[in-house]
This record gives structure tokens, C-alpha cells and sequence, in this order.
């Protein structure tokens, strides 16, 4: 199975692969029922989770159901027992960047935010947009989740800059990326272009960086206030892994 997974995610294009997993994702739920692992965004149980990685295959991490990995749920959770985001009762002006599916239909039947969607290619986004350079008036959002997408763009400052000009004074931005915690400085090197170099490098073929722990004090220099919240140790061992969470994944949680 490990080995179809990191075929599949390495050889058909993202935008094919949302619309092909609408069909396979309640196929994948009936098949893996069970009690031992819980999705907490749907609330369904299975006996696996199923494995994933563009490279090395992480086991028990993608959600049958919703498709949600270790960082989505563990994002949820937090939205969920730490914010209003699901609760408050004055409306929010949400912008998602790149939206993830098994946030998408939620986040849309939500009646307390204005929702939002952009992106270049993705087949959810409402609005086609370069992060480098959106079509948003200043001080627009009252919240911004930007996950798992800076590692995507060369000009990463331009990115941030941006995001930091479209929300609002006070307001709260999610910016999720795949960081190496054991190495203190970000890497890069715009001479790696071999989609299996960058792999192997960067850990995925589209990736063009490898964050540190540099990452939180580039988000300072942009102008955000910025919490390095270690949500998992908020949580019980035992959820922990029920939720087959990562253990240690930082949430960046930033406010302007």
C-alpha cells in the first residue's frame, strides 16, 4: 500500500488528485472502519489510518474520511478549544489560501465568517490569485490560514509580506509549513531544479525549502506578533495518539 500511495502522490498532479479522492474517500472510510484511531474533525473511527509521503511514507497518518493529516487535526483541535473561530457571534472575514478539503465544506456551512478561498491552480479556490501579489485591499481579513504553502514560493518575504499587508490590525493568521525543528536556520538553494534533487533535499519535488526554527523570527521581521504554540503538549498522551497527531508540531499562531 505504501507503495501505491507514493506513486500516486508523485505522479498525478494535485488539482487531479483533489477531484479523484471526492471518490475514493467514502469507498476508503467503508473499508476501514474500526475503533482503534479517531478523526476528531468528522468524529469517525477506524482500524488504520492510511500511510503518506511524497518520500519516506509516514505510517497511520491520512484520515480515511476526511483526508486530514497529522497537522489538520491537530489545527481543528486548536481552532476548536483554543479560538471562537467555530463560536463567535460577530461575523469574520476568513481568507484560506490553498484550501484543504476536509476543511472546505466545512468552513463554508459556517454561518459566522464570510469565507474565502484563492489559490493559482487548486479547484477550490474562489478567487485565482499569486500570493505574492493578491488582489485584496489592505487590513481585509480578520483571519488568514496559509498552510503548507510558503515552502511552495521562491519569494517566501514577498509572500509574508502580503499576507501581513491583507490582515486586519488585531487579527489572527495561521501559517503551518513543514519545519525542521533540529536545524536552527532555513535552507534554500534556487540552483536545485531536478524535481528528484528537490525531493530528495526538500522533501517533496515541488518544495524549495527546508524551514528551521528561523522561521518564527522571519514572521517577526515581516511585523507579526507571533506564538510558537505547542499545542500537543496541551493534549493527553493517549489523544495524542488516537488522533495520531505528530508529537512536538509547532502551531505558528500570528497577529498583527
Amino acid at each position: 500500500m505504501k507503495k501505491i500511495f507514493k506513486f500516486i502522490l508523485n505522479t498525478i498532479p494535485r488539482p487531479i488528485l483533489i477531484r479523484l479522492s471526492i471518490v475514493a474517500r467514502p469507498i476508503l472510510a467503508f473499508l476501514l472502519k474500526g475503533k482503534t484511531f479517531t478523526d476528531p474533525i468528522d468524529g469517525k473511527s477506524f482500524r488504520m489510518f492510511l500511510p503518506y509521503g511524497y518520500g519516506t511514507q509516514r505510517n497511520n497518518v491520512l484520515s480515511p474520511s476526511t483526508l486530514s493529516l497529522e497537522r489538520h487535526r491537530l489545527l481543528w483541535l486548536y481552532l476548536q478549544n483554543e479560538t471562537d473561530f467555530f463560536t463567535a457571534t460577530e461575523k469574520k472575514n476568513v481568507l484560506h489560501f490553498a484550501p484543504e478539503q476536509e476543511f472546505y465544506k466545512r468552513f463554508k456551512k459556517q454561518k459566522n465568517i464570510q469565507y474565502t478561498t484563492t489559490d493559482l491552480f487548486s479547484p477550490l479556490a474562489d478567487v485565482k490569485a499569486d500570493i505574492c501579489n493578491l488582489p485584496f485591499e489592505d487590513n481585509q481579513y480578520d483571519m488568514l490560514f496559509c498552510n503548507h504553502v510558503l515552502e511552495h514560493i521562491p519569494d517566501d518575504t514577498k509572500a509574508m509580506q502580503e499576507l501581513y499587508r491583507v490582515l486586519k490590525p488585531g487579527g489572527m493568521a495561521i501559517l503551518q509549513i513543514p519545519q525542521d525543528l533540529n536545524r536552527a536556520t532555513t535552507f534554500s538553494d534556487d540552483s536545485i531544479t531536478d524535481e528528484k534533487e528537490r525531493a530528495k533535499i526538500f522533501g517533496q519535488y515541488d518544495h524549495v525549502r527546508v524551514y528551521g526554527r528561523d522561521y518564527f523570527d522571519k514572521l517577526r521581521s515581516i511585523g507579526f506578533t507571533v506564538i510558537e504554540e505547542d499545542y500537543t503538549k496541551k493534549i493527553s498522551l493517549e489523544l495524542v495518539t488516537k488522533y495520531c497527531l505528530a508529537p512536538g508540531e509547532i502551531i505558528p499562531v500570528c497577529f498583527k
